[in-house]
């Protein structure tokens, strides 16, 4: 058992919390709950904000995951509203070879509908009043925070490639600097005429044809039958049991059940590992990341091309009793000798990308955790037109190779990286938590459950404490970590690498059963905060 010794206490509240990567969002989010608004009500608020305040990391041109809990009938539940690949998409005019941005990695965008059935299934709020925080910051403008400025800057290059995205986004032929009023009349318009004409009309009205209109000029890629044909859906969370908290993630197209395995590996062992971020440790989570993260580019894709059996296969407490057999405790996997993307086909390894995570919790109980994102810092980099919209990238997860399950395919979904979770204690919420940053998600998520549910951390000590990122080329180690950590990964013969995209921000909320507090921490990797009352 050990302590984290964070400089920041988690935020308590008794009624309500909201914990996003922004402060203007949660301030809109809060005041929804102050309101007599629910936990859905907050949330779409919170990320249709997000999506105005925070533009390198989320928009309405991105994707959206949610996992929900509803007091009133005591149950989970989960949407999936990641968009697809075009129906015209195909390798032949990419010439085996899928872009990282431009028009050519563009899916269809989901977030706007996930608000909508969110909302519309367990909301209280009309959608007028759920954007209406976003479309007055958009109007007004807002002051830009520290690390988003930091983002804008480093894709001054990216953005400065689009006319749409130059007269948008690069005010004055640049990126706005922290604490400048930056504002975006051009979303505050679309925006306001999602609330005129309901979100129906950004994927079959004016609006979709707006979109496509925009694109058509950079390449036949993307048309109005494709935004046309997007719906989302429902799913069921999968989950496992660790150290008598039941985690539920969700299912794929995207990597949830990459933490669940990874949560596998580690359980039995971890006692046995010497104290937190030591030698022992750091070992255990390197080698069982690296199992699970091999299996997720190996098997996770659209649902409909992966193999039957292949979930409950790769999450069974059987399969990762013969994995962890493979897991050496004295020496690590050789990086260099063994290239298992020459023994399974591989999609392309999402080493980059970070999204915008919030939780919320309502005076009922009810509870949202909610993920969307662009991938990439301002996705494509392609603005459709006077929009305003910035489209995503998500289509660069693709694989380029025809026999593996997430192939590039007309109309299917890529690979994902964006998991909202919920942990379970006696049937109940216990926390509602999210760590963003590409591939740093499941391992982001698999490191702060054991903080708290292993090493005794609270939630706000649990997301603050240094993080391990387990990539192909060696192990990176974030600042914090005692010495004796980097000498016995060394030893063992992991690579140690110093630079890499980052570790991830983490957002979460623990019901803390006792008091019956809620208790709020946000990443002081990132501009957030909680705010609760």
């Amino acid at each position: 058992m050990s302590v984290w010794p964070s400089a920041q206490r988690p935020v308590t509240a008794s009624r309500g919390l909201v914990v996003t990567s922004q402060p203007l969002a949660c301030q809109a989010g809060l005041k929804v709950l102050k309101e007599g608004g629910n936990a859905v009500d907050a949330a779409v608020t919170a990320a249709a904000t997000l999506a105005v305040v925070e533009p390198t990391m989320t928009g309405i041109g991105g994707d959206l995951f949610a996992t929900v809990w509803m007091e009133r009938d005591k149950s989970v539940h989960a949407i999936n509203a990641s968009g697809r690949a075009p129906a015209t998409a195909c390798l032949d005019p990419l010439k085996k070879k899928l872009p990282d941005v431009g028009i050519f990695s563009v899916t269809v965008p989901g977030a706007v509908d996930g608000w909508n059935r969110l909302l519309n299934l367990h909301g209280t709020i009309p959608f007028s009043r759920a954007l209406a925080p976003a479309i007055e910051h958009a109007q007004s403008g807002f002051k830009v925070t520290p690390i988003v400025a930091r983002q804008w800057q480093e894709c001054q290059v990216l953005l400065s490639r689009n006319p749409a995205a130059i007269a948008t986004y690069l005010p004055n032929g640049r990126t706005p600097r922290a604490g400048e009023v930056f504002a975006n009349p051009l979303l505050a318009r679309t925006l306001e005429q999602l609330v005129k004409e309901g979100a129906e009309t950004f994927y079959d009205g004016p609006m979709a044809w707006s979109i496509v209109s925009a694109l058509a000029p950079l390449g036949e890629w993307l048309e109005a039958s494709d935004l046309a044909a997007h719906a989302a859906d429902w799913v069921t969370p999968r989950r496992t049991m660790f150290r008598g908290y039941d985690v539920l993630e969700l299912p794929p197209n995207t990597q949830g059940i990459t933490a669940l395995e990874i949560l596998n590996l580690i359980e039995p062992d971890v006692d046995a590992c010497g104290p937190h971020n030591g030698p022992e440790y750091c070992h255990l989570l390197a080698e069982s990341i690296r199992v699970a993260m091999i299996d997720r580019d190996a098997y996770i894709a659209d649902p409909s091309a992966m193999r039957p059996g292949v979930v409950d296969e790769l999450i069974s407490t059987d399969y990762a009793l013969t994995r962890r057999g493979e897991i050496d405790p004295q020496h690590a996997t050789k990086y260099a000798a063994i290239d298992w993307r020459s023994q399974v086909p591989a999609a392309s390894a999402p080493n980059r990308g970070d999204t915008v995570y919030l939780a919320v919790v309502d005076s009922d109980g009810n509870a949202v955790s909610l993920v969307q994102s662009l991938f990439g810092a301002f996705g494509s980099g392609v603005v459709a037109g006077n929009t305003g919209i910035v489209l995503q990238n998500r289509g660069s997860l693709f694989s380029s190779d025809a026999t593996h399950p997430n192939c590039l395919a007309p109309g299917k979904r890529p690979l994902h990286t964006l998991i909202p979770a919920i942990v379970m204690k006696n049937g109940r919420p216990w926390l509602v938590y999210g760590v963003t940053g590409g591939d740093m998600q499941p391992q982001g998520h698999a490191q702060v459950l054991a903080n708290m549910a292993v090493f005794g951390m609270d939630v706000q000590a649990a997301g603050s404490a240094p993080r391990l990122r387990w990539t192909e080329q060696g192990v990176a180690l974030e600042q914090g970590f005692p010495e004796m950590a980097r000498e016995g990964l060394a030893q063992r013969g992991h690579p140690i690498i110093d630079k890499v995209p980052g570790f991830g921000g983490f957002q979460g909320i623990c019901f803390e059963s006792k008091t019956g507090l809620l208790l709020g921490g946000s990443d002081p990797r990132k501009d957030g905060m909680a705010l609760g009352y």
